[in-house]
């Protein structure tokens, strides 16, 4: 089978200790806290404030504060989630939801988000993308830039009932993650106006056999659209699961969004297998989230040892003395 590319210790490990313990005191009267990275607490919320829950979980009282949270279930309440996370606060780097959105038709979608969608070149190649939020900045594939020093990015907004094509050459890396190939970038044009963003859904909430669809630029045709289902939300391919679907992925859409019909990101398109048709994968926007949350840890730099576009030099061999023989 041939595919072609087309944790904070702090808090979080509190949370999770509180998780299991919680868990295994079976509370009488628990409500449950989901948290980001699929974890949950038990307990009784004590407070709720704007900005954190306090929470008895049995044993101690936490304090977790709302952007952790990704719904809340209260005791008799049924099992519907009955409190979302906080409302964005101004100026938040990316929009996102957990719930799952009223499905609408494709064309209406694509009409409205399809400004969203980038067209990202290099020297070596092409790929796609997408704006997280106003200010330029945006995701791809990290093997759409790897190696590249000079990338630019082809943006098409609407402008009188039609789409006009800018180009602009001052994009900068931010972050990179090489092992979920995902890339952070930046654009810097003087003069560059404020950009439509997308908002990232959840793909923990899809089910097998719903629809989705991609905007990209497959060899180049860009925004070309294509629709299909989500075939399996756990592939495993080289060591990571993937989103596998049978919307058409080719060479050039690396890097742009899988939607679902609600037109929230639910994954970013990066693999085909060579020698078939409607065997698309797709890495679930879950991994894309924590990667934009922690980007200070993927920050790219040049004077980062962790960075795959450094390389060390190697340790000079230890100069032993000569053996004297009596």
């Amino acid at each position: 089978m041939a595919l072609v590319y087309c944790r904070q210790m702090s808090l979080k490990n509190n949370l999770a200790v509180a998780a299991l313990l919680a868990g295994g005191a079976q509370l009488a009267v628990a409500d449950t806290i989901q948290l980001k990275d699929t974890a949950a607490v038990s307990g009784k919320i004590l407070a709720e404030k704007a900005d954190a829950l306090v929470v008895d979980v049995g044993f101690t009282v936490l304090v977790i504060p709302r952007n952790f949270i990704t719904g809340v279930t209260k005791s008799g309440a049924g099992s519907a989630p009955t409190v979302a996370a906080a409302p964005a606060a101004a100026g938040q780097f990316y929009a996102a939801t957990t719930k799952v959105s009223a499905a609408r038709d494709v064309s209406s979608l694509v009409q409205q988000i399809g400004e969203a969608v980038v067209q990202v070149k290099t020297p070596g190649g092409l790929g796609s993308g997408f704006f997280l939020n106003e200010d330029g900045y945006l995701i791809t594939n990290f093997h759409v830039i790897e190696g590249e020093t000079e990338i630019s990015v082809e943006v098409y907004q609407q402008k009188n009932n039609q789409l006009d094509r800018e180009t602009y050459k001052q994009v900068k890396i931010i972050a990179i993650n090489k092992f979920h190939d995902l890339a952070l970038l930046h654009i810097e044009d003087k003069g560059a106006p404020k950009f439509k963003p997308v908002t990232l859904g959840s793909a923990d909430a899809l089910n097998v056999g719903d629809g989705v669809f991609a905007i990209g630029s497959p060899l180049g045709l860009e925004r070309t659209v294509t629709q299909g289902i989500l075939s399996t939300k756990t592939r495993q391919l080289e060591g990571e699961l993937y989103l596998q679907t049978s919307t058409q992925i080719n060479p050039g859409n690396s890097g742009g969004p899988l939607f679902n019909l609600a037109g929230e990101v639910v994954g970013v398109t990066n693999m085909k297998i060579t020698f078939g048709e409607g065997l698309g994968f797709a890495i679930p926007v879950e991994l894309v989230k924590s990667f934009l949350d922690h980007r200070d840890a993927f920050a790219y730099s040049t004077d980062n040892p962790n960075n795959p576009f450094r390389y060390l030099e190697p340790p000079s061999r230890t100069k032993q003395k000569p053996i004297e023989l009596k």
